[in-house]
């Protein structure tokens, strides 16, 4: 049984653009700009690790909740595909970083200490895009190695989510924020082109 790259390489990038791990980065440097960097360390760990727990128990139990709710996959495919869609034309117009922002600074207004859980874990990182995807794709996995590489895909992008949130501050010295910007755009035109094939692909289904 031969691994499918394809599935693999579609799920690393609809993962990786909307969990967005460099658009992370400058979030978690903007709230923890008061801690020490020991305190910075554990609460990108703790972001990371809740954010998991929360992705992998949606990517594990969220058909069942679907059907026990009465809701089909491809109902689930179609709207899920509309979210990612909505959420590709703010990164293209950077209305998304434009309210990330804002919602950080109202909240370093009001709690300088753990971020772990809000806003970094819950909804920045494991947000109801990143929860709608994870159960979309595991949804397409057929198999036992299309299961695997769905779960790679989010073990890898996790991954790196954590590497970006621990060097928050030397990769935003060093990348800036045109060059953020013009990396935001192009994933955002790309996310918009597999929102739109997720959502056909559940209408062909539904209508078979």
């Amino acid at each position: 049984m031969s691994f499918p790259w394809d599935l693999f390489v579609s799920a690393l990038v609809t993962l990786l653009v909307v969990i967005d791990p460099p658009g992370a980065a400058p979030i978690f440097a903007s709230l923890t700009t008061r801690s020490t960097q020991q305190a910075r360390r554990g609460m990108a760990i703790r972001s990371v690790a809740i954010a998991s727990v929360i992705l992998i128990g949606f990517a594990a139990f969220g058909e069942p909740f679907l059907r026990a709710l009465g809701i089909s996959l491809d109902a689930f495919r179609v709207a899920g595909g509309i979210m990612l869609f909505l959420i590709a034309l703010d990164m293209v117009f950077e209305t998304r970083v434009k309210r990330r922002e804002e919602r950080a600074k109202a909240v370093n207004d009001e709690e300088s200490e753990d971020v772990s859980v809000f806003p970094m874990a819950m909804p920045m990182i494991a947000g109801p895009g990143s929860i709608a995807a994870v159960m979309l794709l595991t949804s397409k996995a057929s198999g036992p190695m299309e299961t695997i590489a769905v779960w790679l895909a989010l073990a890898i992008v996790l991954a790196l989510t954590l590497v970006a949130l621990l060097a928050a501050g030397p990769i935003m010295r060093r990348v800036g924020s045109k060059v953020e910007a013009m990396i935001t755009r192009l994933l955002g035109v790309i996310l918009a082109a597999l929102a739109a094939q997720i959502v056909i692909d559940g209408l062909k289904s539904a209508f078979a």
